[in-house]
């Protein structure tokens, strides 16, 4: 079932998820839902918040773009994003490469809004699956980036907090429509 993507400056999108300590089917449907909405608004991540719920479960597919990392390792092994993808993750914690590069993003929940985010390239990302499975993914590249974007939101943080002050400025119009047309809504 295709659900609604919530839109900044809903609260939802800063409130930190609560840890998923339980899966059940009702989380397996909340994920299954997820990738349905994620693929049907043309994204490459989404995370709980985005559909309304704080909890920490988030979803990463960049299979579209076999070639957007230059390597992938799962627990120790190497894989294919195709493997991997779409990934469902909950409760993710994430250790960072030291170089960093900026990369224009975009959000589900800020339609028509990008920006330079500066971010790690690498990452070796703790992930539990919905199997009760835990991995360890390394990589970099989109699928890098696709995570880090995801758990910053699950954390409570939002693309534009890691963005520019110049960036920041040039899209405070942008942001102030989002909030009026967010306040006419309510």
């Amino acid at each position: 079932m295709i659900l609604p993507i919530v839109f900044y400056p809903d609260p939802v999108l800063r409130q930190k998820g609560e840890l998923v300590t339980e899966v059940t089917d009702d989380i397996r449907q909340l994920a299954d839902d997820m990738i349905e909405t994620m693929n049907d608004a043309n994204g490459i991540g989404l995370a709980a918040q985005q559909i309304g719920k704080a909890i920490q479960l988030a979803i990463v597919d960049v299979s579209f773009d076999p070639d957007c990392v230059s390597y992938l390792r799962v627990n120790g092994e190497d894989k294919t994003i195709e493997e991997l993808c779409p990934l469902v993750f909950i409760n993710p914690k994430l250790e960072f490469g030291k170089k960093k590069e900026p990369v224009n993003e975009g959000c589900l929940s800020f339609p028509d809004l990008h920006g330079d985010v500066v971010r790690p390239i690498e990452l070796t990302a703790t992930l539990e699956t919905l199997d009760g499975e835990t991995l360890v993914v390394e990589t970099d590249g989109l699928f890098a980036r696709a995570i880090q974007h995801e758990t910053d939101h699950l954390m409570g943080k939002l693309f534009i907090d890691r963005m520019s002050s110049a960036r920041k400025l040039a899209i405070r119009n942008h942001l102030k429509f989002m909030q009026e047309e967010y306040a006419r809504k309510a």
